[in-house]
């Protein structure tokens, strides 16, 4: 399982990393392995608001449909278009170009709440037993 250093992870495997005054938000290897081949996602609108624990999209496989949950509440400032035509880039790169959404945050607090990668590396490793 890949994990990214720099990012921050909830409990439903989403991560979120920082990128100035915004947060990055995707699915972490971890969900995009156990979604299998996925073949379609839905994504907000520029401009929406998220509440931190709701669903932000959904991603689609060949398996299951799932919820994407916003890690942390704000306003949607970029989509990653690409994933309409290439939703697969989750499967391949899902710290890099299979980025979901870029938010500016309510709250900043709610980012540093979010596991660190040692912290989901161990719940990750509690699921798999």
């Amino acid at each position: 399982m890949k994990l990214d250093a720099q990012a921050r992870y909830t409990q439903t495997h989403e991560w979120a990393r920082r990128a100035g005054d915004e947060v990055v938000i995707g699915i972490t290897d971890y969900a995009q392995s156990t979604l299998s081949d996925i073949v379609y996602v839905d994504l907000p609108d520029v401009g929406d608001t998220l509440t931190a624990g709701e669903s932000l999209g959904v991603v689609e496989s060949v398996k299951a449909a799932a919820d994407v949950l916003a890690p942390v509440s704000g306003e949607v400032v970029a989509i990653n278009d690409a994933l309409a035509d290439a939703p697969e880039t989750l499967n391949h790169d899902p710290f890099g170009a299979g980025w979901m959404v870029r938010v500016r945050p309510a709250d900043w607090a709610e980012f540093e709440a979010l596991m660190d990668a040692d912290a989901y590396a161990a719940l990750v490793a509690s699921l798999e037993h």
